[in-house]
């Protein structure tokens, strides 16, 4: 890694587990680049063990600010990481995904007149209904550095005549990937305690709205009792409330367990046989794990994974949750997707070599 020697700063802003994991290999990369980093931590969601294992393993910065809002209300995040962003003067505000936290960042960057930075620019979904895809689309319009993790992405964001700079870098998730998942199964205990054998069981996760509102989480759930093997289902607190609320119950071969902390679910997502998911993170995590995954939505913003064949969407038809899950299984060939894993090199380079071109 090239280290510059103009001091840049950036403003990272983070809200949920997903962006910890991404925000951890670029951590690593700005600091070995001279970049000085500045961490905001909105409160959408906290889990100590990326404590652990992101901040204590790799140095990765104590979040600066912690809001500790406890909100994914765009207007509530926007006002404060509009005023830290002030208040710090970065070279960047730097914002991932597609969250609320990712819009708000955004949105207080451009309040405080600085230049955002968007990882995962450029993806879609096509699906208008989805709030995760307007999100993406507000967030590219935007930011002055789009961060794309392929091609693809690219030639979305030119057909959109978006302003911003594009540069494609890589997927930084699969930096944390192939990095995290080994020590995830070097370190966890979580089949032990389950008493599971790799390749033994299916691993479902339901978190979306959309997914757990009457009747989609009605259907799915009839999907996943018509299943045969062994279902590990780690709920999240909105799932679980909404099963109860809604009286779902799930057989006895579902296992519905408390949310698990990163290193445990890596560990148990990277060695079952089948993943079902509504989230977009977990079908590229399963594609790089080389698990088949099966997704609980109608469209994806991951196209390239059910084009090669290892996932297949199958949105809330329990037969087809069946007939799907049954069949699962990984191509023959498995073609490099989204990156090689030095993603985060990538992007702290393009931090460190742009700054200028927006001031002068």
């Amino acid at each position: 890694m090239r280290h510059y020697a103009g001091a840049v700063k950036v403003l990272s802003v983070v809200g949920n587990r997903p962006q910890f994991v991404k925000s951890a290999p670029l951590s690593v990369a700005l600091r070995n680049a001279g970049v000085e980093e500045v961490l905001l931590h909105t409160g959408q969601h906290y889990d100590p063990e990326l404590s652990q294992v992101f901040f204590d393993e790799l140095a990765v910065p104590e979040p600066r600010y912690r809001l500790d809002l406890h909100t994914a209300d765009v207007e509530t995040m926007r006002a404060p990481i509009a005023e830290a962003a002030a208040t710090e003067r970065p070279d960047w505000v730097l914002v991932y995904g597609d969250t609320n936290s990712t819009l708000a960042g955004a949105l207080g960057a451009r309040e405080a007149g600085l230049p955002a930075a968007h990882v995962e620019a450029g993806l879609r979904s096509g699906d208008l209904s989805m709030p995760e895809e307007r999100n993406r689309i507000e967030v590219d319009r935007i930011a002055a550095l789009l961060l794309c993790p392929d091609e693809r992405s690219r030639d979305t964001l030119m057909g959109e005549g978006a302003r911003g700079r594009i540069e494609v870098v890589g997927d930084v998730m699969a930096d944390a990937c192939f990095t995290f998942a080994p020590i995830a199964r070097e370190r966890s205990r979580v089949l032990e305690r389950l008493g599971l054998e790799p390749g033994g069981y299916i691993v479902a996760t339901v978190h979306r709205e959309a997914n757990v509102s009457q009747p989609r989480l009605g259907r799915i759930v009839d999907g996943l009792n018509r299943l045969t093997e062994p279902v590990v289902f780690p709920a999240h607190p909105r799932t679980r409330a909404a099963l109860a609320s809604n009286s779902l119950f799930l057989g006895p071969h579902v296992r519905v367990l408390e949310p698990l902390g990163y290193l445990d679910f890596a560990a148990l997502a990277s060695q079952g046989r089948v993943i079902l998911t509504d989230s977009g993170g977990l079908q590229k995590e399963a594609y790089w794990y080389g698990v088949p995954c099966v997704t609980l939505r109608p469209s994806t913003e991951w196209i390239d994974t059910v084009r090669v064949g290892a996932n297949v969407l199958v949105d809330d038809d329990p037969a087809a949750i069946a007939v799907a899950t049954a069949d699962a299984h990984m191509p023959d060939e498995r073609p490099p997707l989204y990156g090689d894993g030095r993603a985060a090199d990538r992007i702290a380079e393009a931090l460190c070599r742009l700054p200028a071109a927006w001031t002068s």
